[in-house]
This record gives structure tokens, C-alpha cells and sequence, in this order.
């Protein structure tokens, strides 16, 4: 497994620009040659959730995306270690990060009918999230009103399931640090967190896995996504036999083709 990619300069984004208040508050705006509108991927970077790592690693994946044809808005978020990040102010930052692709459509050709949202490990989590977000309680805390409706989401090696998660122990118990405790004792965040509690989303989802995964166990898609079609849900799960966890955002990697034909795929149907 290599994780080179993480220590490399990515191509420049067209834009940075801010959808919010806080420095934390941005993304990253890349757009294909030609007229619009074009078909839009938000991507969410990993990192189990943690301020250590930001979304420039993920740029490569987006120019490469960006080079086929699709309009691509990475985003920030506050993450564990930056004030506000956690349980609910991640969750706030990216639903709202998301919804900001309404602002960003007239002044950029964006097609707001053909928008996907996929991203790496922890951002696999959130993309998950996102397609389920409609489906919140208004009484809860991550509720918003009128979100921006997606095609469906990708998860490329995502937590998909956070009471499995935190189960596993995944990166030192990172779980119960993102929604503040376990299971037991904080389970209405687990309710409104976890993709896995949320099924049936109504949107189709391709989780995209290596089997060879170490920091998320590639059973949390395999199992996440028998859980979705006993719900009634379109969801596909793609296996990258022998797969660990960084060749799924290298677009240099043998597994590179297979990742961009499900985000392209499910972006422009």
C-alpha cells in the first residue's frame, strides 16, 4: 500500500472560494473546458474526520475527474481539532458546503440536475450521509431545510456504518470522539449519523472497496450495502481485489479507471 499521493502537490484548483463564515469555511472549484452546464461531483476528502488532514490530497482525483468532463467543488469542513468540528458542526459544514452548489450554478454553468457527492473514507461517510440527509427529523440538530437534491452518492472506502465503526475501534476509537460517545450513551447521534441508520436513502449508491483495506475493513461496505438492498435501495458494491486504502484516490493507480467510471457514470446517466 502507498500513500504518496497524500505528499504530493496537486494540480491548482481554478477557485478557492468561501461558502461561509469561518476560515474553514471553502472549497476547491474545478471546471472542464468547454461550455457548460456541466455535470457537478462535490467530493469530501477523508481523514477519519480529523484536522490533521485537509482537502488538498484529494485534488489530484478531482483534476483527473475535471480532465473527463464533470465540473468538480471540493470541500472544506472543520474536522476534530478545529474549533466548532465534531459532532454537530462537521455535519452543519458540509450539508451547508453541499447546498452552496445553488450560489455557485448561474455564475459557473453548473448543471444542478446531474450533481453526485462521493468521497474517501471519512468523506465516504459523509457523501453516504448527504444522500440521506432528506430523510432527517426536523427536530434533529443535523436537520436543513431543503437540501440539495443528488443523484446518488459514491463512497470510495467509506465508514458507511458508524455503529460498526465504533465497534471496530477504527482509528483509536475515532467514532466515539466525532459524535462525543458510544453507541449506548449517545444513540440519537448514531440515529442521525450514521448512513447505515438512515436506510432507505431512495438515491442510489456505489461503494467502491479494496479488499485489502486496513484502515477501513472492506466487510463495513460489503455488509452496508446488503443492509441497503434488504431496505429497498439501489446500491452497488465494487470490489478492488487486493486494493488497500490510497490507490482508490490516486489517479495513477491500475484501480484509477474503475473509480472514475462510477463517479462519471452515476454524475452524466
Amino acid at each position: 500500500m502507498s500513500d504518496a499521493i497524500l505528499a504530493q502537490t496537486p494540480p491548482p484548483a481554478d477557485l478557492r472560494l468561501a461558502y461561509g463564515p469561518d476560515p474553514l469555511h471553502v472549497g476547491d472549484l474545478r471546471l472542464p473546458a468547454g461550455p457548460g452546464p456541466h455535470p457537478l461531483a462535490i467530493m469530501i476528502h477523508g481523514g477519519f474526520w480529523r484536522a490533521r488532514y485537509d482537502l488538498e490530497h484529494l485534488g489530484h482525483l478531482c483534476a483527473a475527474l475535471t480532465a473527463q468532463g464533470l465540473a468538480t467543488w471540493s470541500i472544506e469542513y472543520r474536522r476534530l481539532g478545529n474549533p466548532g468540528g465534531g459532532w454537530p458542526g462537521t455535519f452543519h459544514d458540509v450539508g451547508r458546503a453541499i447546498d452552496y452548489a445553488r450560489e455557485l450554478a448561474p455564475r459557473y454553468q453548473l448543471d444542478l440536475d446531474r450533481v453526485v457527492v462521493a468521497g474517501h473514507s471519512a468523506g465516504g461517510h459523509l457523501a453516504l450521509w448527504v444522500n440521506a440527509r432528506a430523510r432527517l427529523a426536523a427536530h434533529s440538530p443535523l436537520y436543513q431545510p431543503d437540501p440539495l437534491p443528488i443523484r446518488g452518492a459514491v463512497s470510495l472506502a467509506g465508514v458507511s456504518d458508524l455503529q460498526q465503526g465504533y465497534a471496530l475501534r477504527l482509528s483509536q476509537r475515532v467514532v466515539a470522539e466525532l459524535l462525543g460517545g458510544s453507541p449506548a450513551a449517545v444513540p440519537e447521534r448514531y440515529a442521525a449519523a450514521s448512513p447505515a441508520a438512515l436506510l432507505p436513502h431512495g438515491r442510489p449508491q456505489i461503494l467502491v472497496h479494496g479488499t485489502k483495506d486496513g484502515p477501513v475493513p472492506f466487510a463495513l461496505s460489503a455488509d452496508y450495502v446488503a443492509q441497503a438492498r434488504a431496505a429497498g435501495d439501489s446500491a452497488m458494491l465494487v470490489p478492488l481485489v487486493g486494493a488497500h486504502h490510497f490507490e482508490l484516490i490516486d489517479p495513477t493507480s491500475s484501480e484509477w479507471p474503475v473509480v472514475a467510471a462510477a463517479i462519471c457514470g452515476l454524475c452524466t446517466a
